[in-house]
């Protein structure tokens, strides 16, 4: 892994030469989903960077519609990049937003 780029108390950034991996603690309310679609849209843009952002949800406790919103914005800018964004150990809450919103078809999930 490469440097590690601290955002906010609960999110970070690891980058590497594979994939770059946003970790995302806490709650994601409409108060940080700004900082989360921040943080993803660098990690889509950055010049020469991996195709692959991956979105470790493993330590998120809670995340609301906006939450969700950052998430698929951010979606559409790796798409419009030709990137993709993976969601790693989603918590249930989160699982389940996904299921009934239809969210759940426009991100691979893993479990690692």
């Amino acid at each position: 892994m490469g440097d590690q780029e601290d955002l906010h108390p609960g999110m970070w950034v690891d980058g590497g030469d594979q994939r770059i991996v946003v970790h995302v603690g806490g709650e994601m309310d409409i108060d940080r989903a700004p900082m989360l679609y921040n943080a993803l849209h660098a990690a889509i843009t950055q010049t020469g960077g991996p195709n692959e952002i991956v979105a470790d949800l493993a330590e998120l406790s809670f995340c609301d519609s906006s939450g969700l919103n950052a998430l698929i914005q951010a979606r559409h800018t790796a798409d419009e990049h030709g990137k993709r964004i993976t969601l790693r150990a989603p918590q249930p809450q989160f699982r389940r937003l996904l299921e009934v919103t239809g969210a759940d078809v426009l991100f691979p999930i893993t479990d690692d």
